[in-house]
């Protein structure tokens, strides 16, 4: 059942006849216009009233005059056509084109790559300290002089007496009792380097039957403490390890004007409070030298005697104590405080 016609609000109403008479008219010049249109492109003045096709030819005509639609450009074919401006605003209002999507703006998602990519700084070079040109050389030590070197001890000032005092000839009644040969000897005394043995004496022997070779210069009283320990030590020791008696010792320094070995002090020598001995002879032939390695039985000989220094003489040293003592014992008398000793 066909509708009726009605008027459209918005379109005025046309003469049939006039309408498909324009139309025919148009479907013949539709390809002569187009052309033309492709080529010249003329924009019809907008006045001029165009008939609305056919459906059909709506269609066709559409479908051809597309590509000159877009090649004139949506402003020139709405102007050219109020019936067409009317039916595209209709249309928008219908069906309204998707806008274009445009390209966003907003940056915070993705940041902006740097045109440069930044270089790290570098670390500075931490430079090695150089060596010295020239190693420092340590301060010069200052010339040795017996001035400064060595310490003033009070028994050098000692010098003999018109007369010999008391103690001295009871020491020397003692060492006869002991058996013990000695001489006299004058006084030694040296200003310069301090050295000094008011009443020295020689010994010859330590005991009746126990001589030291190479005249043995002491004060008395180490004379007698040697004398002693020869006779209450070392002539029990001997016979206890070798079975037989001691023959001899040989001392290897007793008086010696010097300081000691490393200065800062004279030595006990340097008043012949000191005895130095580097070997043992017994009766049987066999000699014991005093040496950082001895044989086994030697060694206990020489640990016996050494351990039983360490009390009658103040100061006793060896092999081990340092490189100057390690081929004979010292024992010496130095006086220290409240009787102690030092013992290596």
């Amino acid at each position: 059942m066909e509708q009726p016609l009605t008027q459209r609000a918005d379109q005025p109403l046309r003469p049939r006849s006039k309408h498909r008479v324009r139309s025919r008219g148009k479907q013949q010049v539709a390809p002569k216009l187009a052309q033309q249109q492709t080529q010249d492109q003329p924009i019809l003045p907008a006045d001029a009233p165009v008939p609305e096709p056919r459906p059909a030819e709506a269609q066709k005509a559409g479908t051809a005059t597309l590509e000159e639609q877009k090649a004139a450009g949506p402003k020139d074919a709405d102007a050219s056509d109020p019936i067409n401006q009317e039916k595209s605003r209709e249309g928008k209002r219908q069906h309204p084109e998707p806008s274009a999507t445009e390209p966003s703006t907003d940056t915070e998602g993705e940041p902006e790559a740097p045109s440069a990519v930044p270089i790290p700084t570098q670390r500075p070079d931490i430079a090695e300290p150089k060596p010295p040109a020239a190693a420092p050389k340590p301060p010069e030590k200052p010339a040795d002089t017996h001035d400064n070197k060595i310490l003033p001890d009070p028994r050098s000032a000692e010098l003999p007496a018109d007369k010999m005092p008391a103690e001295e000839v009871a020491c020397r009644e003692r060492l006869k009792t002991l058996g013990v040969e000695f001489e006299e000897h004058k006084a030694e005394h040296d200003a310069e380097i301090g050295c000094s043995i008011p009443y020295p004496i020689v010994m010859k022997t330590l005991g009746k039957s126990i001589s030291i070779g190479g005249g043995a210069e002491l004060n008395c009283q180490m004379a007698e403490a040697a004398a002693r320990f020869a006779v209450e030590v070392i002539q029990p020791a001997a016979k206890a390890e070798f079975g037989a008696d001691l023959k001899s010792i040989g001392q290897a320094s007793a008086f010696v004007c010097r300081p000691r070995n490393g200065g800062g002090k004279l030595s006990e020598h340097a008043f012949g409070n000191a005895l130095d001995i580097a070997s043992f002879t017994l009766s049987d032939g066999r000699t014991i030298e005093v040496g950082p390695v001895p044989p086994e039985k030697d060694a206990n000989f020489l640990n016996t005697i050494r351990k039983a220094a360490c009390g009658p003489f103040k100061t006793v040293l060896g092999p081990g104590s340092d490189p100057d003592h390690a081929l004979h014992f010292h024992f010496d008398l130095e006086p220290r405080r409240n009787g102690g000793t030092f013992c290596q």
